[in-house]
């Protein structure tokens, strides 16, 4: 058995395996992941809220369960929830100064989902302002700082579950995308991570759909482990607007993680759709590094035109205005508002109903085109951003807010248009710079509804060219 301080090098199955052989148990592998988060998140900023003491009551009764016989595939194993999503009873912030004393009276669906499956929460992951930016800072936690080097910024939203799987303060994280939030991040803190269909994962039943935007998935070290917690997270609820075809039955996405995906026909395609975006030329080099590797293991490789058009930006840009204003607040709590989250709420009240309406079908117009476009091919190749991580300061604050948005949409280029069509979307982690060692992902989009392709075709990527070893550094920390 692996010597306790050698417990979160373990991938989340491992950890379950050794709970269900009676090698570990969850007490024990709670109390040891609760170290870890101490010893780190002050300099990192994973965590907004820690929840020992429910965490440990969940382990001692997972604990009196092990001998029930049939355990779920992630039974005893810790994990942690992002702070835009309810949890009952726990504080829920929402990345804000505004609900610092929230405490949710009912769990989201996800949260519920996760807890059936016998994970264990540490608490909630550090997140931006009501998810608004691709880069993980508040006025309660602070910045989400990249495990690889703190002076960079772990991206957003979901930058503190990326900064607590990265550091192995827990195996697997849940979080959340509504332009990039689980692809930048793991991009820029070298994971797999994996957008969802749209409707694969219920976000009610309390989540925001203005626009179909956004959804919930899984932040990992490896395709196994994302895998297994997006069968965890996935199905539909009772008045979900949208609902994902669920795969055959006896199907897992777990199983197509151990499936050949067969020869595949591949588009790439490297220029975004903003017209003034240059893309760094390490995410260049780590898409053709990509290309090169797929080649390699027999797929069919070819450039494409990019699929969406120039006007997609400002489409989004008017739908994210309005989704921003889906926390109703009285006047003076709006003045605990940072400046970014600020300027998108007022540009959001200026949105006409007509605005609206002309925005979402103009979404919707170019997302039919471009799934039409690349129907043709299984998988399209794109880097996941397009430049480097940043360093934390890159996205301060207390210049003009456009600015700052401004620099946002050029960092991710590449994201949000698959947030647009829905379809999913992953973010492999193949390619670290050769002088600093930064992870720079690529990413993989599937046809609507087909993470079974993505998953089976990344972990193929996976076994050809291994990235665990990346973690020897990191998680050879005690």
């Amino acid at each position: 058995m692996t010597a306790p301080t050698q417990l979160h090098a373990l991938g989340a199955l491992e950890q379950a395996a050794a709970v269900r052989k009676g090698e570990v148990g969850p007490v024990e592998l709670v109390r040891h992941h609760l170290d870890r988060v101490e010893r780190y998140d002050e300099r990192f900023g994973a965590f907004m809220t820690v929840t020992p003491d429910a965490a440990l009551a969940e382990a001692a009764a997972a604990q009196e369960r092990r001998a029930d016989g049939d355990l779920p595939p992630l039974f005893g194993v810790p994990t942690a929830v992002k702070d835009l999503v309810d949890t009952a009873g726990v504080r829920t912030t929402y990345g804000s100064k505004a609900f610092a004393g929230h405490a949710p009276e009912a769990d989201a669906h996800s949260v519920t989902r996760l807890r059936e499956a016998g994970t264990i929460s540490l608490g909630k992951t550090n997140t931006p302002e009501f998810g608004c930016c691709c880069y993980t800072d508040n006025d309660l936690a602070g910045p989400a700082r990249n495990p690889w080097d703190p002076a960079l910024s772990a991206g957003g939203s979901s930058g503190g579950a990326a900064v607590a799987v990265a550091l192995g303060l827990v195996p697997v994280a849940h979080a959340s995308d509504g332009g990039g939030s689980i692809r930048i991040p793991a991009s820029v803190c070298g994971l797999f991570g994996i957008k969802p269909s749209r409707g694969r994962v219920s976000s009610g039943p309390g989540g925001i759909e203005v626009n179909g935007l956004a959804v919930q998935g899984p932040l990992a070290r490896s395709v196994r482990d994302a895998a297994a917690l997006l069968d965890a997270l996935a199905g539909p609820e009772q008045g979900d607007p949208h609902w994902a075809p669920p795969l055959p039955p006896g199907e897992t996405f777990l199983s197509h993680a151990e499936r050949s995906p067969g020869r595949l026909r591949i588009g790439r395609y490297a220029r975004p759709a903003a017209e003034d975006v240059t893309v760094d030329p390490a995410c260049l080099a780590a898409w053709e590094h990509a290309s090169r590797l797929l080649e390699d293991l027999g797929h069919v490789v070819e450039d494409i035109p990019t699929p969406f058009g120039p006007e997609i930006s400002g489409h989004f840009v008017t739908a994210w205005g309005v989704q921003s204003l889906g926390h109703a607040l009285d006047p003076e709590a709006e003045e605990l508002l940072r400046p970014v989250t600020r300027a998108w709420r007022e540009f959001g009240r200026g949105v006409s109903g007509e605005q609206l309406a002309a925005a979402i079908t103009g979404m919707q117009r170019a997302a039919r085109r471009a799934v039409r476009a690349t129907s043709g091919y299984d998988v399209v190749l794109t880097p996941t951003l397009a430049t480097l991580p940043q360093p934390v300061e890159f996205f301060d604050e207390s210049g003009d807010p456009l600015d700052n948005l401004r620099r946002q949409s050029a960092f991710s280029a590449f994201t949000s248009p698959y947030n647009m069509t829905g379809q999913p979307a992953v973010n492999v982690p193949l390619y670290w710079t050769p002088e600093g060692g930064i992870p720079v992902g690529v990413s993989l989009v599937g046809r609507p509804a087909d993470e079974a392709t993505l998953i089976a075709l990344s972990a193929q990527l996976e076994e050809a060219h291994p990235w665990h070893d990346r973690y020897t550094r990191l998680l050879a920390q005690p």
